[in-house]
C-alpha cells in the first residue's frame, strides 16, 4: 500500500441519483453545524457490469479521476475489492463476509493502520430486508429501509466508521469516521459499496 498519509474527513454525507443505466453518488462534506459543505467526490456505478469497478471523480463532469475501487476477480466477488488512489496505488481493501451475512450483512475493511469489521446495527431490520427481497414480485419494489453499519477495530472494539442511511425515497447516507487513520477515500469507497453491492 501507499505510504502517503491518510486524507482524513471526520464526517460527510452521500446522496444517490438513480438513472436508467447507472447509479450516481455524490460525496459531500459535512460542516461543523451539520449542514452540507463542498462536494468531495462524484462516483458512477454502471449496472450489470461484468467486473465491478467504480471510479470517483472531482465532480460530475468526470474529467479528473481521484480514486477508485475494483473487484479482485470477475466471478468470485467474495475475494474482495481493492481501493486505489489516483496513481493506481492500493490504499485499502474491503470484503463482504458471506458466511456471517446470512442474517446480518458483515464486511471486513482494511487500510494502513486500520483493520476493522462492520455489521448491520439492527438485526430485525436485516431479517425483514432479506425477506422482502425474496418475496416474488414484491421484492422488485424498492423500499427505503433504514439500515446502519458500525465498523469497529479488530481486537480493541474501538469505533472506526459508522454509515447511517436516512429515511428517504432517494438514498442518502450520513457517514462518521471516528478513526483518524482511516483515509476518506477508503471510507467513501466502503460507503458506496454498502449501497451498490449490498445484494451481491
Amino acid at each position: 500500500m501507499t505510504d502517503q498519509p491518510p486524507m482524513y474527513v471526520p464526517a460527510f454525507s452521500m446522496k444517490q441519483r438513480i438513472t436508467m443505466m447507472a447509479n450516481k453518488y455524490e460525496l459531500i462534506a459535512t460542516n461543523p453545524d451539520g449542514s452540507d459543505g463542498a462536494l468531495l467526490a462524484f462516483a458512477q456505478q454502471k449496472r450489470m457490469a461484468f467486473k465491478e469497478q467504480v471510479t470517483f471523480y472531482t465532480d460530475d463532469t468526470k474529467t479528473r479521476p481521484v480514486f477508485s475501487f475494483k473487484a479482485r476477480k470477475t466471478i468470485d466477488l467474495g475475494s474482495g475489492y481493492d481501493v486505489f488512489d489516483a496513481n493506481g496505488q492500493t490504499i485499502g481493501w474491503f470484503k463482504k463476509e458471506f458466511g456471517k451475512s446470512l442474517l446480518r450483512s458483515s464486511w471486513q475493511l482494511s487500510a494502513p493502520g486500520v483493520d476493522a469489521s462492520g455489521t448491520e446495527r439492527n438485526p430485525t431490520i436485516a431479517i425483514v430486508r432479506r425477506v422482502w427481497e425474496f418475496v416474488p414480485f414484491v421484492g422488485e419494489i424498492p423500499l427505503p429501509f433504514i439500515f446502519h453499519f458500525d465498523f469497529t477495530e479488530a481486537g480493541s472494539g474501538q469505533p472506526v466508521l459508522s454509515v447511517e442511511r436516512r429515511l428517504s425515497v432517494r438514498d442518502r447516507y450520513r457517514i462518521t469516521v471516528q478513526d483518524q487513520r482511516l483515509d476518506f477515500r477508503v471510507a467513501a469507497a466502503m460507503t458506496v459499496a454498502l449501497d451498490a453491492l449490498q445484494s451481491r
